[in-house]
C-alpha cells in the first residue's frame, strides 16, 4: 500500500472516523471543517448504535404519515413550505423510493453496516486508546396504541427474520427493568442488539486522539471551489488558502449537495433538522427508549438524560423552533407522567442537521467523475451509528483493500 496525502472535508462523526482509520493505515491526513467541531448533529444526537434500525427512511408508511404531518410545525415530521428546486427534486425521488420492494431490498444492507459499526465502536472502547461511555442495554420501542403496536410488530418480525433478537414486553415487565420511572404505555418491543453512547465524550476523545497522532485540523475553513485537471481533483480552494492532496473525501453531511455542485456532480441530499435537550443528574431513566407515536428518543447518557427527535426539512439553518422542542417535552411527559423536565433544560435545546438521501441509504464510495474523489454522506438518522463503519470502508477503498462489505448498495451513483 502506498502512503497517500488525504484531505477529509467535514469534521463530524463520519469525517473524524474516516480520519481515524486512514491515520491507522499510515496515510497523511488533514481535516477541513467550516466550523470549530464543537456542535451539530454529531454532538446533539441520541447516541444510539442501532442494528435494530433496518427499515430505511424511504418506506411506504412515511408518505401517508408525512402528508398528515408535513404542514403542522409541531408534528414529528415537518416540511417548511417554500419553493426550492432542489427540495422538489429530492421529494420526487424520495416518493419514488417509498416502496415495499425497496424496503425488502435494503434491510440486509442496513443491518450489515450497522453490525460492522457496532463491532468497531466496541473495539475502540476496549482499546487503551479511548475512554468514552458505551453501554449495551438494548433499545425499547414503546407504544401506546394498537396501531403503533401493529407497526412495531411488523418491523420486529422483519428484524427476527434477519437474526435480531426482539422481545415484546408488557408495561409491567418494563417497570421491572426500569422501576424508578413508570411509563404510561401499552407495551414495547425490546431490541437486545442495540447500544448507546454519549456523543460529546466520543467526539472529544476522537478529536484529541487524532491531534495527538499528527492529523492536521483546519477549522473555520470554508471550501469555495476546486481546481481540476482531466478526471482528477488537484486542489481545494478555501477562505484560508489552497490545499493539495492525493485523495479527497467529502464527508460534509447536509452541506454535501452544495459542495458537489462545485464539481458538477448532482447528488440529492436534504437537511433534516433534529432537536435535543439534556436533563442533568439522575432522572431514573435507565433504558434507551423511542416513544413510537411521537418519534422521540430518550437516552440515559453520562451524567444526564437526553430527549430528542423531530424531522424538520427547512433548509440549511440552525434556528430553534420552540414549538417543535415543546412537542418533545409534551411527548416525554405523556409517556413518563412522573418525570420532571426543567424549563432551564428546554431553553438550552440545540439543533443538528441530518443528511437525508432520497432512498434512506448512505452514499459511500468513489464517484466516477473524478479518480481521487470519495463520498461519505447521506446517512440520515443513522450517521452516529454508522460512523466507524463508514470510516473503515472509505479507508479500505483509498488503501486499495477489498472492502469489508459490498459497497454496491451505498454507491453514490446508484439509480
Amino acid at each position: 500500500m502506498r502512503k497517500k496525502e488525504v484531505i477529509v472535508v467535514g469534521g463530524g462523526i463520519i469525517g473524524l472516523a474516516t480520519a481515524y482509520y486512514l491515520n491507522l493505515e499510515g496515510h497523511d491526513v488533514s481535516v477541513i471543517d467550516q466550523d470549530k467541531i464543537k456542535s451539530g448533529a454529531s454532538y446533539i444526537n441520541s447516541g444510539y448504535l442501532t442494528p435494530s434500525h433496518i427499515i430505511p427512511l424511504a418506506a411506504p408508511g412515511i408518505i401517508s404519515k408525512g402528508f398528515r404531518w408535513m404542514f403542522n410545525n409541531s408534528s414529528p415530521f415537518y416540511i417548511k413550505p417554500r419553493f426550492d428546486q432542489d427540495l422538489v427534486n429530492w421529494g420526487m425521488k424520495f416518493i419514488k423510493s417509498c416502496t415495499s420492494e425497496h424496503v425488502q431490498k435494503s434491510m440486509k444492507s442496513i443491518l450489515d453496516i450497522n453490525l460492522l459499526s457496532k463491532k468497531l465502536f466496541i473495539e475502540m472502547q476496549q482499546s487503551d486508546t479511548f475512554d468514552f461511555h458505551l453501554e449495551s442495554k438494548g433499545l425499547l420501542m414503546a407504544y401506546k396504541t394498537s396501531v403503533a403496536e401493529r407497526e412495531e410488530a411488523k418491523a420486529a418480525s422483519w428484524a427476527k427474520d434477519l437474526g435480531i433478537i426482539v422481545k415484546q414486553l408488557s408495561k409491567e415487565e418494563i417497570l421491572k427493568i426500569q422501576p424508578k420511572v413508570p411509563m404510561e404505555i401499552a407495551g414495547a418491543f425490546m431490541y437486545e442488539s442495540d447500544a448507546h453512547t454519549t456523543p460529546e465524550l466520543f467526539m472529544n476523545n476522537l478529536k484529541n486522539y487524532l491531534m495527538s497522532r499528527g492529523v492536521k485540523f483546519f477549522l473555520d475553513t470554508v471550501v469555495s471551489s476546486f481546481q481540476k485537471k482531466e478526471k482528477k481533483i488537484e486542489t481545494i480552494n478555501t477562505n484560508k488558502g489552497i490545499f493539495k492532496a492525493d485523495e479527497f473525501v467529502i464527508a460534509t453531511g447536509a452541506w454535501t449537495e452544495g459542495i458537489l455542485k462545485e464539481l458538477g456532480i448532482k447528488l440529492s441530499i436534504q437537511a433534516g433538522k433534529g432537536y435535543s435537550f439534556d436533563v442533568q443528574g439522575i432522572t431514573g431513566l435507565s433504558i434507551p427508549t423511542i416513544l413510537s407515536e411521537a418519534k422521540v428518543a430518550v437516552t440515559p447518557m453520562s451524567g444526564y438524560t437526553r430527549f430528542g427527535g423531530t424531522m424538520e426539512i427547512s433548509g440549511i439553518n440552525s434556528k430553534i423552533n420552540s414549538r417543535r422542542v415543546l412537542s418533545i417535552v409534551n411527548a416525554a411527559k405523556e409517556y413518563y407522567p412522573g418525570i420532571e423536565i426543567p424549563m432551564t433544560s428546554v431553553d438550552k435545546a440545540r439543533s443538528g442537521l441530518r443528511p437525508l438521501s432520497t432512498d434512506g441509504l448512505p452514499f459511500i464510495g468513489r464517484h466516477s467523475s473524478f479518480k481521487n474523489l470519495v463520498l461519505a454522506s447521506g446517512h440520515a438518522m443513522m450517521g452516529w451509528s454508522l460512523g466507524p463503519a463508514t470510516g473503515k470502508l472509505i479507508t479500505e477503498l483509498i488503501s486499495g483493500y477489498d472492502p469489508s462489505l459490498d459497497l454496491k448498495p451505498y454507491s453514490p451513483e446508484r439509480t
